[in-house]
């Protein structure tokens, strides 16, 4: 029994000091506080009313509560042009008897940020975001249900990639 409790004591000391130590060197998660700081006060975003990336995209940049997205591109200090945006599914392998067993989904986007003047702040650049799916011919419906639920999961992927990518950005000299 005495070395049972030896072990607990000797355990719980080991996760203490793990603890202390990682919060003694000022570690933290990756956008665990959801808060990052823009080089600019204004943006546009070149998106289609329709598209749902933009949609998400403007609400997560609101959210920051420093930042006002602008309705026309002369009245922002960032304009956020959308170059394409493109989803592309296609077949990663095939059972013995050569029906589908795995899909590989892409999602790519390309996209430019430009200041008020139309210098570059951000080239062009591309956010390509790959998954993997297994399909299965007798679940077609719950098959279509995942693909849509992938293709949201990497849409707020990409969104919060942008978030960071603008954040870090350099403002314009």
């Amino acid at each position: 029994m005495r070395a049972h409790t030896r072990k607990l004591v000797v355990r719980a000391a080991a996760a203490l000091l793990v603890a202390t130590s990682l919060a003694g060197c000022g570690f933290q998660l990756r956008g665990s506080n959801g808060s990052y700081t823009m080089p600019f006060n204004s943006i546009y975003l070149g998106f289609p009313d329709t598209s749902a990336l933009g949609t998400e995209l403007k609400r997560n940049l609101r959210a920051t509560g420093q930042l006002v997205i602008a309705d026309k591109a002369t009245d922002a200090e960032a304009q956020f042009v959308l170059l394409g945006e493109t989803r592309n599914k296609s077949i990663l392998s095939l059972n013995s008897l050569g029906r589908v067993r795995e899909y590989l989904l892409t999602y790519t986007l390309s996209f430019a940020v430009r200041d008020a003047k139309g210098a570059e702040l951000v080239p062009p650049t591309q956010i390509s975001l790959r998954r993997n799916m297994a399909f299965d011919e007798t679940q077609v419906l719950a098959k279509e249900s995942e693909e849509a639920l992938l293709y949201r999961d990497m849409q707020a992927d990409l969104v919060q990639q942008i978030i960071r990518r603008l954040a870090a950005m350099k403002p314009a000299t």
